[in-house]
């Protein structure tokens, strides 16, 4: 079930003084599954984000060569793919994405 399922029936059960405290523990642990994965892939996605932003530059470059260029100086565990979501996906207002085969990346 979805999140928005879980949360409409919570709040149904307790608008009609439903006070199972476990049945409604249950139901805050589907609500907030997940979370603290969350919490952490955005304090690794943070953790690079000035190295990667710093190294953009006017000229647009490919995925792979802002890797390369920043590579030894990634956290632990950051990988092509995780600098490569953050160019696509994140600080948008930072980065211009350029559609081409293949991507490529300049500063905003």
């Amino acid at each position: 079930m979805k999140k928005s399922v879980f949360e409409t029936i919570r709040t149904a059960l307790t608008d009609f003084g439903y006070d199972n405290a476990e049945i409604l523990a249950e139901l805050d642990k589907e609500i907030n599954r997940g979370t603290d994965a969350k919490a952490k892939n955005l304090e690794a996605y943070e953790s690079f984000h000035e190295l990667l932003v710093s190294n953009l530059s006017d000229s647009p470059a490919t995925c792979s060569e802002i890797y390369e260029a920043i590579a030894d100086d990634l956290p632990e565990g950051i990988t092509k793919g995780k600098v490569q979501y953050a160019l696509t996906h994140l600080w948008q207002d930072e980065i211009v994405k350029i559609e081409g085969k293949p991507n490529t990346y300049r500063k905003a």
